[in-house]
């Protein structure tokens, strides 16, 4: 089993238990109708980072109060914030099987978020490449929405980058992301390379969660 079958698995919440031959097959047919679908975009900025003694963080017009974030950015002098999508035709796609094959559509969700997070794994790694030449090293992606670090700051983070201008991305009235597979997150840069392993779900406090690694 691949890792973008087994991140598929863990988002379809099986956690340890056995995989049928029956979902395996429904995974590997829904990821080849998203191969079709998907159109990964990615914009992102660099800026620098201020931390506040009361604690905040502050990240272009950014005004943070997460220690979550804060720990995880500790060392750092720069901030990568970034927006990612796979595009409008994969909402088309959940769309098309919604009224008809809610299965398909619980996989194909599933499958897209094992996606998303293989494009952006692939994007940080060859931009740590770029990064280490300049003498930084990339922390974890930390987005709205993990441990303390609110999803209310995502509207701020597509104003700054100019989301819905450069790659189709807003956001609702309670701060959800369209189209649905996307993500907001920030990445800070140290001269220093050290271990952290702060990442998805071993930043987030929710221990009980049925998706949790």
């Amino acid at each position: 089993m691949n890792t973008r079958t087994k991140e598929a698995v863990r988002y379809l919440g099986y956690g340890r238990h056995a995989v049928d031959e029956h979902t395996l097959a429904l995974i590997e047919s829904s990821f080849a109708e998203l191969d079709q679908s998907a159109c990964g975009r990615i914009i992102y900025r660099i800026f620098d980072l201020e931390f506040q003694e009361d604690g905040r963080i502050i990240i272009g017009k950014l005004d943070i109060y997460s220690k979550n974030l804060r720990k995880n950015l500790n060392g750092c002098e720069k901030v990568i914030v970034l927006g990612a999508t796979l595009g409008a035709k994969v909402d088309l796609l959940l769309r098309k099987y919604a009224l008809g094959d809610m299965a398909r559509v619980v996989t194909l969700q599933a499958c897209a978020a094992a996606m998303l997070e293989e494009y952006l794994d692939a994007w940080q790694e060859e931009e740590e490449k770029k990064l280490k030449t300049e003498g930084y090293y990339m922390r974890p992606r930390f987005s709205p929405g993990y441990g303390d670090f609110s999803i209310e700051h995502q509207g701020m983070i597509l104003r700054m980058l100019d989301t819905a201008k450069t790659i189709g991305l807003t956001m609702t009235d309670s701060s959800m992301l369209t189209p649905s597979k996307s993500v907001t997150a920030v990445l800070g840069l140290s001269r220093t390379d050290m271990s952290c392993h702060m990442k998805g779900c071993e930043a987030c406090g929710k221990t009980d969660c049925v998706y949790r690694r």
